[in-house]
């Protein structure tokens, strides 16, 4: 089955499942168990730590191993809310995924949350940034790397640069980037969260990169896992195969960044092409290469989304994390569209393993879908 859909989740890529399998084999022990066996673990732990801050271009101590992206943005809120002053405001990007979304509000309230100020095409304003940095209306800040919605990137390390010249701590969910584009240089960025299963790995390993100069961080309480920063055994079996799947992107795969955009380009031009009246959203924006948000002429997102899983493709009708809420997505809110507009957005994600042919079959199967979802067309035929 055509899979467009790798930003909800990937498969388990085959160099993740033999990291897996191994570690389940010959290193399933506790890593905090005072057995030889058990040290054995803790080294393969310790250097799994240490080629992850390799790649990020960051210092393994500062390296939380956790469930994923979710559990480390809740853990850098709860501890932001604990730790700021009282009346200090967060400056946060309108466009987050809802795992930020919700978890800023939970912990400061709408009173304390200043929303930047985004371009058109969902980027945040630089110069607006800087401008309340620099008064110091906002005392930390949470901006992505890139879009999960619309594969907008965002000016990540200008905005951690001047964080750092304010010394205000800096969130940056770089989930959607990791996988995709190169990942060095994420380490010199501060607070930085991760999700294995978006590039290859398992579902259930991720990561949280804690800033510098960070003294009483406890993501949750318990044993003194994760040098005292997680309680709970590692899951090292995981961890593994999320190292073997970063890896195996970041040494291989993120080097065909610009012939995959080939791919993604001519796929807008057909699409546009095949069903007239469909434009790209933040289309001016510059875009993971695996991306396209389309706001289709007619028909709404889940009539879309089921034809064009009986034709055997599957996209989605944007974040996972948001389906089954009511009302628009607050990224397409953020972007300017209307409630009847971002009811006409889908979403498709591409993979490494996308071939040409496989954009452009999906383009002539949305074209097949288009008059079964049109106006005239009453019901969905089945």
């Amino acid at each position: 089955m055509p899979y467009f859909d790798h930003n909800a989740t990937t498969p388990l890529a085959p160099i993740a499942r033999e990291a897996w399998l191994r570690a389940q084999d010959e290193a399933w022990h506790n890593p905090s168990s005072p057995t030889r066996a058990a040290a054995r673990v803790r080294i393969r732990l310790d250097a799994a730590r240490e080629r992850l801050a390799i790649l990020l271009g960051g210092e393994p101590k500062r390296l939380v191993f956790n469930s994923g992206a979710t559990e480390g943005v809740n853990a850098v809120f709860a501890y932001w809310a604990a730790t700021l002053p009282p009346a200090a405001r967060v400056g946060v990007n309108p466009t987050e995924h809802p795992c930020v979304l919700e978890a800023v509000r939970a912990h400061f309230g709408e009173a304390r949350i200043t929303w930047l100020a985004v371009t058109r095409d969902g980027v945040v304003v630089l110069e607006k940034l800087a401008a309340l940095l620099a008064a110091g209306d906002v005392a930390a800040v949470a901006v992505m790397a890139a879009n999960n919605e619309t594969g907008v990137l965002q000016p990540w390390t200008q905005v951690a640069a001047f964080c750092r010249r304010v010394r205000a701590p800096f969130l940056c969910d770089a989930t959607q980037w990791l996988g995709k584009l190169p990942g060095s240089g994420l380490g010199a960025a501060g607070w930085i969260v991760g999700s294995a299963h978006k590039f290859g790995g398992p579902k259930g390993a991720g990561f949280l990169q804690i800033a510098p100069d960070v003294d009483g961080f406890h993501a949750q309480l318990g044993g003194a896992q994760e040098h005292g920063h997680r309680g709970g055994t590692e899951n090292y079996p995981g961890i593994a195969a999320l190292l073997a799947a970063l890896t195996e992107a970041e040494t291989t795969k993120v080097l065909f960044e610009t012939e995959r955009l080939r791919g993604r380009e001519g796929f807008e031009h057909a699409i546009c092409a095949a069903v007239p009246g469909t434009r790209v959203v933040a289309a001016e924006a510059e875009r993971l290469w695996n991306t396209v948000s389309l706001l289709l002429p007619h028909g709404e997102n889940v009539r879309w989304v089921a034809r064009l899983d009986k034709q055997d493709f599957q996209v989605s009708t944007g974040s996972a994390c948001a389906t089954g809420k009511a009302g628009p997505s607050p990224v397409l809110a953020a972007l300017g569209l209307a409630p009847d507009e971002a009811k006409r957005v889908v979403r498709v994600s591409a993979g490494w393993d996308t071939t040409g042919a496989g954009w452009a079959a999906l383009a002539a199967a949305f074209a097949t879908a288009a008059p079964e979802v049109s106006p005239a067309a009453n019901v969905v035929k089945s």
